[in-house]
């Protein structure tokens, strides 16, 4: 599970009192690295295990509490990245040949995540290995303390690209856009495809991190659950994730299965597309539900435009545009069944990448 750094790392932690038993809900947003990760591997079932267990049977390198204190200067206000219902991001630094964490000033960085419910995190992104996830590096598990430790992404989420406004904020370019969509969806598709098929149950813009070339890597494992087995069709479970990305059937019945993240990847898509939130009080009556007010513009194409996120301005291919809408709808169709499947999705917006890459061109 090696990755490819240079210098020091920097990094980000987070803590919490969550009870362990308890499915509450993380809105954490971490920011990484643009670390290379090579080649998959098999995802191991979910099992009863500690978290010792779970930590001491991975690959990943074990801090020590004093450590990651110093790292992060004590804890310092000005360390914090973000706040969440499971506990706070810290950004720290370790050393990249030892991993040891180290004084606080170089210029690459890790993500320390101090948490009480670690299992899903560790059950997943400990064992996985894949260019689109976020690279789970280490852990403290010492008396009271939780910790995890990531890559840092310098470009943080897509929620802030699409949804921040301001003057140092510029706006992703229609290429940048489907090169983040795309990345997206072949983090979903390797988790859709694994041995023991992984449903994220959680896709949103503010799971969706950049590294410095705007290459997309998915973070929060916190929600995933095992896809069905055997002659299973679902996997029933607790309704859990965030309002407005979840799909109908799943609201309804609570049953859990790869065309529930599918749908949300479609939620997103249009999100990308529209410039706007999937679900936003402040927008017109009408205007509330994303899904809702913008399909009846996206079969029309003379009425598409009227969707289009503004800030594009005009420097987008209309039938790429086009072609992006009829994906979105084909993912959030009503009959799950309708729905492609993530690698058919994945060679769909393969072939909407502008000639010549887009890396690094923001509008």
């Amino acid at each position: 599970m090696g990755a490819c750094w240079s210098n020091q790392i920097k990094s980000i932690w987070s803590s919490t009192t969550v009870n362990s038993s308890s499915e509450a809900r993380n809105d954490i947003n971490l920011s990484g690295s643009s670390s290379k990760v090579s080649s998959a591997c098999t995802i191991p079932q979910q099992s009863s295990r500690s978290e010792g267990e779970i930590l001491q049977s991975s690959n990943l390198k074990s801090f020590t509490f004093i450590e990651l204190r110093a790292s992060t200067r004590n804890f310092r206000p000005d360390s914090v990245l973000g706040q969440g219902g499971f506990g706070s991001v810290y950004k720290g630094w370790v050393d990249e040949h030892s991993l040891t964490a180290t004084k606080p000033g170089s210029e690459h960085h890790l993500i320390f995540w101090y948490i009480l419910v670690i299992q899903a995190e560790i059950n997943y992104l400990g064992q996985l290995d894949h260019p689109n996830l976020v690279k789970l590096i280490g852990y403290c598990l010492e008396d009271e303390h939780r910790l995890l430790v990531y890559e840092f992404m310098p470009r943080g989420s897509m929620e802030n690209h699409l949804f921040r406004r301001g003057s140092h904020i510029q706006p992703l370019s229609w290429g940048l856009r489907m090169k983040v969509a795309l990345g997206a969806a072949k983090g979903l598709a390797f988790l859709h495809n694994a041995k023991t098929q992984v449903i994220y149950r959680d896709f949103k813009t503010s799971n969706i991190l950049l590294d410095s070339d705007y290459n997309a890597k998915l973070s929060d494992f916190g929600l995933a659950r095992d896809g069905p087995t055997g002659d299973r069709s679902h996997v029933s479970t607790r309704v859990m994730g965030t309002h407005g990305y979840a799909a109908p059937e799943y609201l309804v019945t609570g049953h859990l299965t790869a065309k529930s993240d599918i749908y949300s990847f479609g939620v997103v898509l249009l999100e990308i597309i529209c410039g706007r939130r999937a679900i936003d009080k402040n927008k017109p009556s009408g205007e509330h539900n994303l899904v809702e007010w913008a399909k009846p513009y996206l079969t029309n194409k003379r009425r598409i435009f009227r969707v289009l996120d503004t800030r594009l301005q005009g420097q987008y291919s209309l039938n790429r545009v086009q072609k992006a809408a009829h994906l979105a709808l084909h993912c959030l169709a009503k009959e799950p069944k309708s729905r492609p499947s993530m690698d058919e999705v994945v060679k769909r917006l393969e072939q909407l990448q502008e000639p010549g890459g887009t890396s690094g061109n923001a509008m």
